[in-house]
C-alpha cells in the first residue's frame, strides 16, 4: 500500500455524493471540486450535476485514484470492495461508529481492513475529517472552507480531526496556512510512520506537527522521527481519562513520559499544547538552525524583556556577555539610562532600534536573536535592517510584534518573507526562541 493516491492522485471519486447542501457528500463535493484533474460524484439516486459534475451510478464506472467514501459506517466494506474492483488506490473513510464504538464497531473495522488488504487500498480513518494538501489542490474533507486554506511550509497530522481541523484553521488565520493536514482518525492502515516520510520526501514540508493520541505503532513512530531529516514536533494528549480516550479514535492509553522521552531522544520536540505545537513547527520551518542555543535579547519595552528574559532564564537559556566591540556599538547609539548588557533595552522604540538590533546580531557570541518592539507609526519596524542581517547572516531572528494588525501587518509580512519570524505575543516568542535553543543543544 502506498499513500501516493491519496497524496497526489490524478482523480477523485466522491461517494455518496449529494446536491443538497448540508450534506456530508455536498460538503465533500465542494472542497473537491477545487481538485485540477478529474472528479466524480457518485450516487445511483443521483440526478443532474453537483457543482458542474455529473453524476455517475458506480466507482466502477470510472477511472478514480482516490475515492471519498460519504457512506455510513455499516455500507463501508461494501463500497470499499467496489473501490478494489474499480482499481482505487486510497480512500478516505469519513463515517465513525467503528472501533471506537464497541464490539459490533470493531467487527466492523476489522471487515474494512480486511478488505483494504485484499484490494491493496490506503485507507486515511474511518472516523477522519480527511486530508488536504494545498499545493496540488487536493482538498478531501467535508470541513466547510478547507477549499480557500493557504498553502505553507507546516504539515500537520492528527490522530483527532478536531484537532487538525482547529490546527490547520489557526495557521491559516494567522497568515500560514499549511503544506498539508492528515487526518489520521481509527489509522486502521496508515498511522503515524506511514504518513513521516512520505511528508519528509516533500519539498513543500519544512516541519510536521503531530498530534498523538496513542498508537500501537509507537516504536516505528520513535524511529520515523529518529529517520526524518525534516524537525518534527508531537503534541501528545489522551494522558488521563482512559475510556474517553478510547471511545474517540479507539487509541491505545499510553503514557506520556514515555512519548517525550522517545521523541526527544530521537531528536524531536514534544509541545504542551496546541499553540506550542503549531509554533515550534513554524520556528523550525521558517529559520536557519542556529550554530548554537546562545541568545542575544533586544527590547524596546523594558516591561516585555523582563518577560522574555524571565521565561527564557527558567528554561536554561543563556543570554552571552557581547564582544567588546558589539558592546562600543550598542554604548553609541544608546543614551546613558538604558540597559546596555545582554539583554540589550532602548527604552522605547528609537530611529536607531534596527542598528542596536544589526549591533546584537552581528555579535559572534549570540547564536539565536530576539527582539520584542511595540508598533510606532513615525518609526514602524526596522525592516530593511532585518532583511540586511537575513541576507548577511545565517542566524535564526525571532521578533515579537506589538500594536494595531493593520498598521504593524505590512511590516511583519516583510519580515516573515525573509526569515524572520514573527509573534504577537511575548511569551510565544520566548518559547519558539528556547525551541531553537534545544534544537542547537
Amino acid at each position: 500500500m502506498s499513500l501516493s493516491d491519496a497524496v497526489d492522485p490524478d482523480s477523485i471519486a466522491v461517494i455518496g455524493a449529494s446536491a443538497t447542501p448540508g450534506k456530508l457528500g455536498n460538503d465533500a463535493m465542494a472542497n473537491a471540486k477545487e481538485f485540477d484533474g478529474d472528479v466524480y460524484p457518485v450516487n445511483p439516486s443521483g440526478e443532474g450535476t453537483v457543482y458542474g459534475y455529473e453524476f455517475v451510478d458506480s466507482v466502477t464506472d470510472v477511472d478514480a485514484d482516490l475515492a471519498l467514501c460519504c457512506v455510513p459506517a455499516g455500507a463501508t466494506p461494501d463500497v470499499l470492495e467496489d473501490c478494489g474492483e474499480a482499481g482505487v488506490g486510497a480512500a478516505v473513510v469519513f463515517a465513525g461508529g467503528f472501533a471506537e464504538a464497541g464490539e459490533d464497531g470493531e467487527q466492523l473495522q476489522a471487515r474494512v481492513r480486511q478488505t483494504a488488504e485484499e484490494y491493496d487500498i490506503t485507507i486515511l480513518g474511518p472516523n477522519t475529517a480527511g486530508h488536504i494538501v494545498p499545493h496540488r489542490n487536493v482538498f478531501s474533507s467535508f470541513v466547510p472552507g478547507f477549499d480557500e486554506i493557504e498553502q505553507g511550509d507546516v504539515a500537520v497530522v492528527a490522530q483527532s480531526g478536531g484537532v487538525g481541523v482547529t490546527a490547520t484553521f489557526q495557521l491559516d488565520r494567522e497568515g500560514y496556512g499549511v503544506a498539508g493536514m492528515y487526518g489520521l482518525g481509527n489509522r486502521v492502515n496508515t498511522d503515524f510512520h506511514d504518513v513521516i516520510p512520505v511528508l519528509d520526501d516533500d519539498p513543500e514540508v519544512e516541519a510536521m506537527a503531530l498530534h498523538v493520541e496513542g498508537t500501537e505503532h509507537h516504536e516505528a513512530v520513535v524511529d520515523a522521527v529518529r529517520e526524518s531529516e525534516t524537525p518534527v514536533v508531537a503534541l501528545k494528549s489522551g494522558n488521563r481519562m482512559e475510556e474517553f480516550v478510547g471511545a474517540h479514535t479507539a487509541a491505545p492509553f499510553q503514557d506520556y513520559e514515555y512519548y517525550k522521552e522517545a521523541i526527544t531522544g530521537a531528536g524531536g520536540v514534544v509541545a504542551d499544547s496546541l499553540t506550542e505545537l503549531l509554533d515550534a513547527s513554524r520556528v523550525l520551518a521558517s529559520a536557519p538552525e542556529p550554530d548554537g542555543p546562545n541568545v542575544g535579547l533586544v527590547t524596546a519595552q523594558a516591561g516585555p524583556g523582563i518577560m522574555l528574559a524571565d521565561y527564557l532564564d527558567e528554561r536554561g537559556v543563556e543570554f552571552p556577555e557581547l564582544t567588546g566591540e558589539s558592546r562600543e556599538r550598542v554604548d553609541d547609539i544608546l543614551p546613558g539610562f538604558t540597559y546596555d548588557e545582554n539583554p540589550v533595552d532602548t527604552g522605547r522604540p528609537m530611529p536607531q532600534f534596527g542598528e542596536v538590533v544589526d549591533a546584537v546580531a552581528r555579535d559572534d557570541n549570540v547564536d539565536i536573536v530576539l527582539v520584542y518592539e511595540i508598533f510606532e507609526h513615525s518609526l514602524g519596524y526596522p525592516v530593511e535592517e532585518l532583511e540586511t542581517l537575513a541576507e548577511d547572516l545565517d542566524k535564526p531572528i525571532v521578533f515579537t510584534v506589538a500594536g494595531p494588525d493593520e498598521a504593524l501587518t505590512p511590516d511583519r509580512e516583510r519580515m516573515e518573507d525573509v526569515g524572520v519570524v514573527t509573534f504577537d505575543a511575548p511569551e510565544r516568542a520566548a518559547y519558539a526562541t528556547s525551541v531553537l535553543a534545544d534544537w542547537a543543544r
